[in-house]
């Protein structure tokens, strides 16, 4: 009677981790299936179209879903662990910040791609090169100082510090974790009981997220290096688009958390997504 007893609890363990496991695997998957969406996507374009270099490509990438893996365990672990509930209001306010990032980066790139000197009754070819992640026109005669850029002043107070390169990104990812974590520990809580495995699944989650994003910005970049080898032009195209995308996308966003969700309103309608 008692080996009946221990070969059903051994079987019961088993068949826990199996399960555990299970899920463990499809939070992997989950992450890689998260890195691309939309917002995701499109604030990442913003600045993988404008970088030709793949490995850097690939560290934006790094970079973004490191920042995203770690608003999503910091709030989903006060979420799990104190089993707090969002108000609609504070819920709404956190998605908002993506759609104002989106804004914030799709018109930064217009106005970058944009911002060229142009020379009256010049008949010269234009050029197009990068001074960090700034890329303008030029013709052949143009000559200029790197202060005039529009990040300049920022390459200028930050750029000694280590790993600059790679703080835009990782705080965009910051940005964009905050619209998704709350959905995302409340999956969690409903499928996994134990708080230790729930905090497990949002590593794994995390890491998942983090290599979807960088496969998709090295199939971006690898993508706008092609294209820049043919097409003289396909940089300030690329950087066109990706900003009008990321602008109208983040309009729509703020809109209709604004006003659809009833953020701006006095009655503020929040599901988690």
């Amino acid at each position: 009677m008692q080996s009946n007893f221990a070969l059903s609890r051994k079987v019961r363990r088993r068949g826990f981790l199996i399960s555990l496991f299970a899920i463990l695997g499809i939070g992997f998957v989950l992450g890689i299936r998260h890195a691309t969406d939309p917002d995701h996507v499109i604030a990442v374009s913003t600045i993988v179209t404008r970088e030709q270099k793949l490995s850097r490509a690939a560290g934006i990438g790094v970079a973004w879903g490191i920042g995203h893996t770690i608003t999503i365990f910091f709030v989903g672990s006060i979420l799990i662990l104190f089993r707090v509930t969002l108000p609609p209001r504070l819920g709404l306010s956190m998605e908002l910040a993506v759609g104002l990032m989106l804004i914030f980066l799709g018109i930064r790139n217009l106005r970058a791609t944009f911002f060229l000197p142009v020379k009256p009754h010049s008949h010269s070819h234009p050029h197009y090169h990068a001074h960090g992640d700034y890329i303008h026109a030029h013709d052949d005669e143009h000559k200029h100082a790197p202060e005039p850029t529009p990040v300049s002043r920022l390459d200028r107070i930050f750029g000694r510090l280590p790993f600059y390169s790679s703080l835009r990104p990782l705080a965009i990812g910051i940005v964009h974790g905050l619209a998704g974590s709350a959905a995302i520990a409340l999956l969690v809580l409903s499928t996994i009981q134990s708080p230790a495995w729930a905090l497990a699944y949002l590593v794994i989650f995390g890491v998942g997220t983090i290599l979807g994003m960088m496969l998709i910005t090295l199939a971006m970049a690898s993508t706008f290096s092609f294209g820049q080898r043919r097409f003289a032009r396909v940089g300030q195209h690329f950087g066109v688009a990706a900003g009008l995308i990321s602008l109208v996308f983040g309009i729509f966003v703020t809109f209709q958390i604004g006003f659809s969700a009833g953020l701006f309103t006095g009655h503020p309608v929040w599901i988690p997504h």
